[in-house]
């Protein structure tokens, strides 16, 4: 289960049919507050998330998902260039952190390594 944090619906959308077409099942979220509050049963193996998500950031959430214990690998991704967010993130150890517009072969590769397939 790859779970999708992404506020921008169509950006979300997008994301979820190109994982849905290589085989990967999806749960979306449009906020890191809405993830938090999931009831599903998926165990979510891989987290597909912004970076700048409008209220709780998808920093501020891995680092309560590692706080919990329960970060699963994280793939940012986000239109902003800030080289200080990135080396924060990759300082809490996302596994990719990949700026949109990126070729959809990256996010895919990401997720593949992530997943150790």
């Amino acid at each position: 289960m790859v779970a999708i944090v992404e506020d921008d619906a169509s950006m979300r959308r997008s994301v979820k049919r190109l994982l849905n077409a290589h085989g990967f099942a999806t749960e979306e979220y449009p906020s890191a507050e809405s993830f938090l509050r999931r009831t599903g049963d998926g165990n979510v193996e891989c987290l597909v998330l912004d970076v700048d998500l409008g209220g709780m950031s998808g920093i501020e959430l891995q680092r309560r998902l590692k706080g919990d214990g329960s970060c699963p690998p994280i793939i940012f991704i986000t239109a902003l260039e800030d080289e200080a967010l990135q080396a924060d993130a990759e300082k809490e150890g996302c596994f990719a952190y990949l700026r949109k517009p990126f070729p959809a072969g990256s996010l895919i590769q990401s997720i593949n390594e992530a997943l150790g397939a």
